[in-house]
């Protein structure tokens, strides 16, 4: 969670990975802090400020200040200032008059210490000429909202499945204040499905708002999630679910959360919480371990700002958290098999308790096509060429090097190979095509198979 000193915007912060939590949280330190500096710094337009020795001593003064005051762990601030300071006597500092290289280096040696992924020193960039920004907080605020808006508030993409699955692609948890429209519109329409699939792979984290506005629909009672303790005024804050919220509530969907190890801090949260409640199956890989509230502090006149973990999260269930472990999900698979290993798993638990027949042959059907999908079957292209032709009403001929089905006016659809003959149809689900051969191995027949058992077959009529 970062919090920006002297702003009122909260996030949990990605620092360093390239997600919209990162990009949107560096959107409000620039605001906040690139005022300060160009009131002070005074350069050539449009460039960086030369870096000497007294600007780098300003810098570990100012940034050890603040971790001496806020940081998570008092006793890692001290050996964090002991250790910057040694190097700075030792002159290992001196050669380094890159602004951007030299916040790298900080924010290495502090790391190397606390190895605390949310702590790091940021470049600010130069004053632009003629850019001073002296827009009120109000303006700032609504151009923030408007980009949090262009994305959509990290509502990437929704949409339902075959077997009635939802799907809910994640990419930041934005400020409930302001995406909390967009939440409760996505969640309304899961609420239908009969399981649900929330991919954080490229999440990188957010606001503890949103997490408590999401998980409420899969509540009924409120249910502590999540607490934070402050160091700095030794006060600890609670989170938990909602009391009351704007629709359904989903309370035996099952839930799957996909996890990469990108998945980070506000994302790590989600998943740890759904975790210890045992409400969740987690797929995927082991999240990136960050787990501290983090704020931001600028400096008046100096070129770089520092996010700093000013606490803990503390799970109600655990005692603790995800900090430098990150979580480890119950199935683990790699990053770019976690959907299609979420979607096996929720029909193949289907198929095992289904009693009804006909149901159960859809199911091992879409089981078929999903294995297909992911482990896709390779055809030579004069393979294909066999099965050109026409078979009464049908037409399947190669277009772009790849086999392609038409029925009357019906829209073409891609033929992909499942096995010898056999083919399912890109963007019909429930229908097969498979090709009848005669003794001596020619093509000389198409039949239609569809989920429910039914087969049409025609012959070939024209190659």
């Amino acid at each position: 969670m970062m919090r920006i000193k002297k702003n009122r915007f909260k996030l949990f912060f990605s620092n360093g990975l390239p997600l919209y939590a990162a990009l949107i949280a560096l959107m409000v330190f620039l605001w906040v802090s690139q005022r300060a500096y160009a009131q002070v710094i005074i350069a050539s337009p449009g460039k960086k400020p030369p870096l000497d020795g007294k600007t780098r001593v300003a810098i570990i003064d100012s940034i050890t200040t603040v971790l001496n005051e806020v940081y998570v762990f008092p006793e890692k601030a001290d050996e964090m200032e002991a250790y910057l300071r040694k190097k700075l006597k030792r002159g290992e500092y001196d050669n380094i008059t890159d602004i951007d290289a030299f916040a790298q280096v900080l924010t290495e040696d502090m790391r190397s210490i606390c190895h605390d992924r949310h702590l790091g020193v940021q470049p600010l960039p130069p004053p632009r000429p003629g850019r001073q920004d002296d827009s009120t907080p109000e303006e700032r605020q609504k151009r923030f909202i408007e980009r949090l808006r262009s994305e959509n508030f990290g509502f990437k993409k929704i949409e339902i499945f075959p077997e009635n699955i939802g799907y809910l692609d994640l990419r930041m948890f934005a400020d409930a204040a302001f995406a909390g429209e967009t939440a409760v519109a996505a969640m309304n329409f899961l609420s239908n499905a009969d399981a649900v699939i929330i991919d954080l792979r490229q999440n990188g984290g957010g606001s503890p708002s949103m997490i408590q506005l999401i998980m409420s629909y899969f509540f009924d009672e409120p249910v502590h999630l999540n607490s934070f303790y402050i160091r700095k005024d030794n006060s600890t804050q609670q989170f938990w679910t909602q009391a009351r919220v704007q629709g359904p509530r989903m309370l035996d969907v099952p839930i799957y959360i996909l996890t990469s190890h990108f998945t980070f801090s506000a994302a790590e949260e989600f998943t740890y919480n759904f975790k210890n409640l045992k409400r969740a199956t987690i797929i995927g890989e082991t999240t990136g371990g960050g787990a501290h509230p983090t704020e931001a502090h600028a400096f008046p006149g100096l070129p770089v700002q520092i996010s700093v973990p000013f606490g803990r999260a503390i799970n109600p269930i655990s005692g603790t958290n995800w900090e430098g472990t990150g979580v480890e999900p119950d199935i683990v698979v790699p990053a770019e098999k976690a959907l299609f290993r979420a979607r096996k798993e929720i029909i193949r638990e289907r198929i095992a308790r289904e009693e009804d027949a006909m149901k159960k042959r859809r199911l091992e059907w879409t089981l078929e096509n999903l294995e297909i999908e992911e482990n896709p079957v390779h055809m030579e292209l004069e393979t294909l060429k066999e099965y050109e032709g026409v078979y009464g009403p049908r037409t399947v001929f190669l277009k772009g090097g790849e086999l392609m089905y038409k029925r009357g006016s019906q829209p073409d659809h891609k033929l992909v190979p499942m096995r010898n003959d056999m083919f399912m149809l890109d963007g019909l689900p429930y229908f097969r095509l498979r090709f009848i051969r005669d003794e001596s191995g020619r093509v000389t027949e198409a039949m239609g198979m569809y989920d429910n058992g039914v087969t049409d077959s025609t012959k070939r009529t024209e190659n």
